[in-house]
Formats: structure tokens, C-alpha cells, sequence
């Protein structure tokens, strides 16, 4: 897979050359499809002036949070990979409309997840139209995120700890999988800025979750609960997979995706090879169903009677599109087979259903009994960035 575009473009016959504007045209069509129900829920937002998250019990749409929401950011994100795939001025100004509901949440300290929420969103945009507002956004967010770190753990919190559900774990400085994925915004403002603070503390952080969050089958603990004097752990626990030595199937996602983008910006093998091992765990699960869309948490006690979540697939997919890029192992296949599972009438919605959100069958929390088998805006982000990746890739 680390052959050069140009002997790819030699060694390619005209039949093949053929096949992947095939693919190319399948993707396109994958995307419409995605436009078409995604433009029914730009209507209910625009009606509202709200940012949609997921369905609720009542079965109607459940909006994000005012105050903040670590899943506010990827409505404008799939906007953003809207335009970018329709160039229709339409997706933009929805991007810019819905991202600047929470644009003064990136000086908020109280929160982990500022990476999720504006990276997807001001992160492409950047991307997409290089103004200096959203390079502006993106730096505010990453000097509030960094604020969260403490260099005797060499990571950033997660959950603040004096209050609410969190409080009554006994934990002393939680550190979730999931962070795995707010490093982005700091590697991305690194290079924005020149200012290698940022990619120290990413750095670190990936090193700490890389040795403390992983068994040795490589799947993965969803919180390490460390001593913040001495950066000791005190616990390895979850919160919203099955059990404490169970493999949370999101966070498995979280972590592949996460180290991925670790070698993207820093070219350092250690975090290929911790992504390739991470997708071998996935693969080669005798839990993953024959579709690669997985339950839950690989190890919850009903398999197969557990809800699937479709969200993980996504991440899944995305992340391993952009692996085969740098592997000697070939990983699209299997991204692929992930993708054609979602695409079909199972997890997609038809047009005018599932309260027009894209994907149907995703997990929130089992655990917190909060978002199970229905649609999740994030899982809709990573479909759609999934498609865009592989349009791009055949192209």
C-alpha cells in the first residue's frame, strides 16, 4: 500500500482504471442517497434553530444540549462534507449557521471533548475555506483543551470528578478512550501555529493511553483512573461498556481512529503499529457478526442478542480507509465490506424515515440507558466521511 501514485497510475490497466470510476460512481450515488434524507433533517433544524443529536423516547428528534454538548460539533461537520461534495452554497451556510450556536464554547474548560466538537466543524471548514476565523477557533479550543493536563499523568482528564455520576466512582483523574480522539485539534493547531507545545502534550498523551489502556490482545479498557500526584493508575474500569474487562466496541473505534491520526501527523511507527494491531483485534474478533457491524461491546453476556452499533462500524470504516495508506497490510477490504453493510436497506434509512437521520441501529449508552438502537448524529458524520474518503481514494 506505500506504493507512489505514480507507479499506481503505470501499473493500472484501462479495465481497472474503468472499474474504479465504477466505484467512484457507487460512492457518489451512496453519498446522494445521504444528501436526500440529510436535507429533510436541515429543514427540522432550520425550523428550530437547534442542532439534531439523535431520537428520543417520544420518537422525535432530541436536539443537542445548550449549554454543551460533546456531540454538537458533527452536524456541521457532515455539512461541511456536504459542500465539499455538492459545492452547493446551501451546506455551507448550514455549516456556519449551526457551528456558530456554540462558537464560545471553545473557551470552556470544564471539557474534554472541545477536539469532537470543533474540529469536525471548524476543523473542516479551515480545511475547506482557510479563513481566519475558524484557525482563530481552532486555537482558542486547543489552549482551552490543554489546560486539562496534568504532565505527572502525561494526559488530558476527561470527566471532571465532583459532581454528577462520575463523582460516585471514586475515580481521581479519569482518562477515556475516547480522548484518543480530541488530539487531532491539538496536532492540527501544532502545524497551524508552529507551536510544538501542542504536539508535546498529544504526544504524551497518546504514549500514556498506548501503555495503560490496552491488554494484550489489544483491546482496549474504556477509563484508566489515575493517581494525579504521581500519575500512578489507581483503576482500570469502564463506564459505558458491558463490564470492566470488557472490549466496549466504540471505544475499540475511538482507538484505531485515534492512532491513526497519532501517525498522520507525527510519522512515528510505533503509532502505525498500534493501529494495526488495534485492527487486527477487530478483524479477527469471533465476535464481530458476518456483517462487521458489532454489538455493543464484544463481550456483553446476551451476543447475539445485543443491539449492534452502527456508529463504531462508521468510525471503524473511516479509520481503516485511511490506514491501508500507510500499511504494508491491506485494509480496505474489510472498510469496504463495513461500508456495503451500512449502505443496505438494514442501517440506512429510507428517505422520510428514522426521523431523516442517515443511519439507523447505533448505541449511545447501555450502561446510563441513554440512546439504544437509535440514530446518532456522529455515527451519520463517520458514514458520510467514510464515503467521501473512499470517493476520494478511487478518484
Amino acid at each position: 500500500m506505500r506504493l507512489s501514485i505514480s507507479i499506481l497510475l503505470f501499473v493500472l490497466t484501462l479495465p481497472i482504471i474503468n472499474t474504479s470510476a465504477q466505484q467512484s460512481n457507487t460512492y457518489d450515488a451512496k453519498l446522494r442517497l445521504a444528501e436526500e434524507q440529510l436535507n429533510l433533517l436541515l429543514e427540522d433544524a432550520n425550523r428550530t434553530n437547534r442542532i439534531p443529536r439523535t431520537i428520543g423516547q417520544d420518537g422525535e428528534i432530541h436536539w443537542t444540549n445548550t449549554g454543551f454538548d460533546w456531540t454538537e460539533g458533527f452536524f456541521s461537520g457532515t455539512c461541511w462534507y456536504m459542500y465539499e461534495h455538492t459545492k452547493d452554497k446551501k451546506w455551507e451556510e448550514a455549516a456556519k449557521k449551526f457551528q456558530s450556536l456554540f462558537d464560545d464554547h471553545r473557551f470552556l474548560t470544564l471539557y474534554h471533548d472541545l477536539g469532537f466538537v470543533f474540529n469536525c466543524s471548524y476543523g473542516n471548514g479551515f480545511r475547506i475555506n482557510r479563513d481566519h476565523k475558524s484557525k482563530q477557533f481552532l486555537i482558542d479550543a486547543a489552549n482551552s483543551l490543554i489546560r486539562r493536563y496534568n504532565p505527572n499523568v502525561g494526559c488530558i482528564m476527561s470527566w471532571n470528578v465532583d459532581k454528577g455520576w462520575q463523582a460516585e466512582r471514586g475515580w481521581k483523574y479519569p482518562v477515556i478512550i475516547d480522548n484518543m480522539m480530541n488530539l487531532e485539534l491539538l496536532f492540527n493547531v501544532s502545524e497551524l501555529t508552529g507551536d510544538k507545545k501542542y504536539l508535546k502534550i498529544a504526544v504524551e498523551h497518546a504514549r500514556a493511553t498506548m501503555k495503560n489502556h490496552f491488554r494484550d490482545d489489544y483491546s482496549s479498557y474504556h477509563v484508566i483512573d489515575y493517581e494525579p500526584e504521581t500519575g500512578k493508575v489507581r483503576n482500570r474500569h469502564t463506564a459505558q461498556g458491558f463490564a470492566h474487562e470488557s472490549s466496549w466496541a466504540r471505544g475499540q473505534a475511538w482507538g484505531l481512529y485515534g492512532f491513526v491520526v497519532c501517525y498522520r501527523y507525527t510519522k512515528d511507527e510505533v503509532y502505525l503499529r498500534q493501529a494495526e494491531r488495534i485492527a487486527r483485534y477487530i478483524m479477527n474478533s469471533p465476535l464481530i457478526p458476518e456483517d462487521k457491524v458489532p454489538y455493543w461491546d464484544y463481550n456483553a453476556d446476551k451476543v447475539p442478542n445485543e443491539p449492534r452499533d452502527a456508529s463504531a462500524a462508521a468510525i471503524t470504516a473511516s479509520a481503516m480507509i485511511e490506514l491501508s495508506g500507510y500499511a504494508e497490510v491491506d485494509y480496505l477490504d474489510y472498510a469496504k465490506e463495513i461500508i456495503k453493510s451500512l449502505s443496505s436497506e438494514e442501517y440506512l434509512a429510507k428517505k422520510g424515515t428514522n426521523r431523516h437521520f442517515v443511519l439507523k441501529h447505533s448505541v449511545g449508552s447501555i450502561p446510563h440507558n441513554n440512546e439504544i438502537d437509535v440514530p446518532l448524529n456522529y455515527a451519520d458524520y463517520y458514514y458520510v466521511e467514510a464515503l467521501m474518503r473512499m470517493k476520494a481514494l478511487n478518484k
